[in-house]
């Protein structure tokens, strides 16, 4: 994770290691949508009284994986407009797993000479399985993946 800031804002830039197990690129390779989501928070440090949270975000990456077609198909809610289409699971996995110049706040919202912290973790979330798979227990353990929260401190 690094955080940069451009004239006006400031920018986020993660990449997430390992989301895509063996079970993971199987199940989506049949067909099964995938949804990961990133939980992203600014917050002003504050000593002697409880952080102030700045901002929080929910981006989500979906991914769905066309089987008559051989494409997947990659939309991203911090991106508008259509979405991704691959034929290339490396590609998919690369868009999928990193967020690239996120921007998080305007600068003008800080202060400057202020102690902040930005956090980040990613997820897979939660999937409600079409009926006729739910009696299939195989996809149960794949939706369990979580990455422990990761900071970043600076001075505005």
């Amino acid at each position: 994770m690094n955080a940069t800031n451009t004239r006006d804002h400031l920018l986020i830039y993660l990449t997430v290691e390992g989301a895509f197990t063996e079970k993971i690129e199987k199940a989506i390779l049949s067909g099964v949508p995938t949804t990961f989501s990133y939980v992203i928070t600014l917050y002003k440090v504050r000593n002697m009284w409880f952080d102030q949270q700045i901002i929080g975000l929910k981006i989500t990456h979906a991914i769905r994986y066309n089987i008559m077609k051989k494409e997947f198909i990659i939309t991203r809610s911090s991106k508008k407009g259509a979405p991704i289409v691959t034929l290339s699971l490396n590609e998919a996995r690369k868009r999928m797993c990193e967020i690239d110049s996120l921007k998080i706040v305007a600068l003008s919202k800080l202060e400057k000479g202020s102690r902040y912290q930005v956090r980040a973790k990613a997820e897979l979330s939660k999937l409600t399985l079409p009926f006729y798979l739910h009696y299939i227990l195989f996809f149960v353990s794949l939706w369990d993946f979580e990455t422990d929260w990761h900071t970043i401190d600076f001075i505005y």
